[in-house]
């Protein structure tokens, strides 16, 4: 079996700004009450490794100490949130993603505008969430949508103006098909050009949608089983027609079978460290790749 690194793989410039802020922000403190709420990126090992250097991982805010630091993790908050933490006098590190935060600016611009937003994405996921509330908190009416089929449920007038965003992880032609099912029933549906993924998850779908293309008829997805954009690369590669498996750790890659695969791909999650890229090509090369 032959093995090709699929670039690009490795952190996205998110991830790696999220983390440098998480760092200087435990180098600065005096104390041990420096807190993230939620995952500062959704990769285990780079949880455990930022816990280990005393990063505490919080799921609601009053489990942060009043007047401590909390970190606003990668993902996004609502602005119910923010006003939350000022209110309890803490000091604030946002380490949201400038793609989540440039979502958040354009739900709040149709909110303000009193136009429906109807969010792509997962209604679960943290950055959804966070889109939802910062619609709700300028009175908007807001909806989340998975699948084109789900837009003949919406409630909003078919003749008036519906703003549209996306989740920033999600598969191209997922994106695809939900805007073009909404353009179809509402004329007066709005978007941005950066209505879909952000570029990182973009270009590493396009890469492994290439790779197959070449030739390639296997993809191993380096990353956590709770990371969205890991997901969905393991999907694209199978929707392009090859086969794809997906582990988070060394252990995880000792299980899987690549029997009958010629040109295996490896590519990796946006979160996910390169030091777990570069030890897992060695053990496929251990494994004779």
């Amino acid at each position: 079996m032959k093995v090709e690194a699929i670039e690009p793989h490795g952190f996205c410039s998110g991830v790696k700004a999220a983390l440098e802020k998480a760092l200087h922000a435990l180098a600065s403190s005096t104390s041990d009450d420096v807190c993230c709420l939620h995952e500062i990126v959704h990769n285990e090992s780079v949880v455990a490794d930022l816990r280990a250097k005393g990063l505490r991982f919080v799921e609601r805010l009053d489990e942060v100490p009043a007047g401590g630091t909390v970190l606003f993790s990668a993902h996004g908050v609502p602005p119910p949130v923010r006003r939350a933490a000022a209110a309890r006098g803490c000091r604030v590190v946002d380490a949201t993603c400038p793609f989540v935060a440039r979502v958040h600016r354009q739900v709040r611009a149709y909110a303000e505008r009193g136009v429906p937003v109807v969010v792509v994405g997962h209604a679960d996921h943290v950055e959804v969430r966070g889109f939802v509330g910062e619609a709700l908190d300028a009175g908007a009416q807001v909806a989340v949508l998975t699948d084109a089929a789900e837009v003949a449920g919406l409630p909003f007038p078919v003749a008036g103006p519906v703003g549209a965003v996306c989740q920033t992880t999600l598969a191209a032609d997922m994106v695809a098909s939900v805007l073009g099912a909404l353009a179809a029933r509402f004329p007066r549906l709005e978007t941005t050009p950066e209505a879909g993924a952000c570029t990182a998850t973009r270009d590493r779908q396009e890469a492994v949608r290439a790779f197959v293309a070449r030739g390639g008829d296997g993809v191993l997805v380096l990353g956590s089983a709770s990371s969205s954009n890991t997901r969905r690369l393991a999907e694209t590669a199978r929707a392009a027609g090859a086969r794809a498996w997906r582990a988070a750790d060394l252990h995880e890659l000792a299980g899987l079978d690549f029997s009958g695969t010629e040109v295996l791909g490896v590519t990796s999650g946006a979160s996910t460290p390169e030091a777990f890229f570069h030890a897992a090509c060695a053990a496929l090369a251990r494994r004779g790749a």
